[in-house]
């Protein structure tokens, strides 16, 4: 699950703010969040977040996330967090 409005939330940035980092508008952004971002957008995020792209996810057991990139999945990272 995508954390993406939790972690702008913690550093104080609102989602318009981070709209205007990413240079879209506040809808697309939105609209981004609650679908299916491509690795390439969620690098995007992490990187105006100052976060890794695996701090976007939410997860209370271990697991990998793969994203799809060039038209192949790859890792992204391993999620192994407690709750």
């Amino acid at each position: 699950m995508l954390i993406i409005k939790e972690v702008a939330k913690r550093q104080g940035i609102s989602l318009e703010e981070l709209s205007k980092k990413l240079s879209i508008n506040r809808v697309t952004l939105s609209r981004t969040i609650n679908g299916n971002p491509t690795l390439k957008t969620l690098e995007g995020i992490a990187e105006a977040l100052n976060v890794g792209v695996i701090d976007l996810f939410d997860s209370d057991t271990s697991e990998t996330i793969y994203a799809k990139r060039d038209g192949k999945f790859v890792p992204v990272g391993t999620l192994n967090r407690d709750k």
